[in-house]
């Protein structure tokens, strides 16, 4: 202890925290203080651009997509996402450990979170150009719109059980019955 980041929490706040994430004390203090180096403005939150700073997201073709996530999981229209928010994201990414379960961190949480990187328009299905805009960002212009658009288009014929051309989450959740989404899912945290 003793640096500025851990100053800043008070033992009530990593006990909340805890209970609503699952991650360890030790965690908690160790994020918190990544979160503080993130926070340029020192304002206690961190932007989408904060957010995009942390070199595993700067990498990932959907980064943007997770940053919205993030945002949006907050609960609030704000540009911003405090410290609670940003662990309670994280927090889908945790190995899931059945002894000890969380409401954040668990099988249906983690398809949900998958349905969402998909649902762009956040209207509950997913269509063809939301499967297109996802592809894009994933492959780039590595393949063409053509060849883009039949995986789409296969993507939604077998998916897409009661053929109205769109994937509820009902219909995604069933394709991912046989995946192993709780490890493919997750990240190592230290402790």
């Amino acid at each position: 202890m003793g640096n500025r980041s851990s100053l800043l929490l008070r033992k009530e706040e990593i006990a909340q925290i805890r209970n609503e994430t699952g991650f360890t004390a030790n965690q908690i203090e160790r994020l918190y203080s990544r979160f503080t180096s993130l926070d340029r403005g020192d304002l206690g939150t961190l932007s989408r651009e904060d957010l995009l700073r942390i070199p595993e997201l700067a990498i990932n073709p959907l980064g943007e997509r997770i940053v919205d996530l993030f945002h949006a999981d907050s609960g609030n229209n704000c540009d911003r996402i405090n410290f609670l928010q940003f662990m309670r994201g994280l927090s889908k990414f945790r190995p899931i450990r059945p002894n000890k379960p969380n409401k954040q961190n668990n099988r249906m949480e983690k398809v949900k979170f998958a349905f969402d990187m998909y649902d762009v328009d956040n209207d509950g299905m997913i269509s063809k150009d939301e499967l297109l805009v996802i592809l894009h960002m994933m492959v780039g212009a590595n393949i063409s719109e053509e060849q883009l658009s039949i995986i789409a288009d296969k993507t939604i014929s077998e998916a897409d059980i009661d053929e109205d051309g769109l994937i509820s989450f009902d219909e995604f959740s069933k394709t991912f019955e046989k995946s192993d989404i709780e490890h493919k899912m997750s990240i190592r945290f230290l402790n």
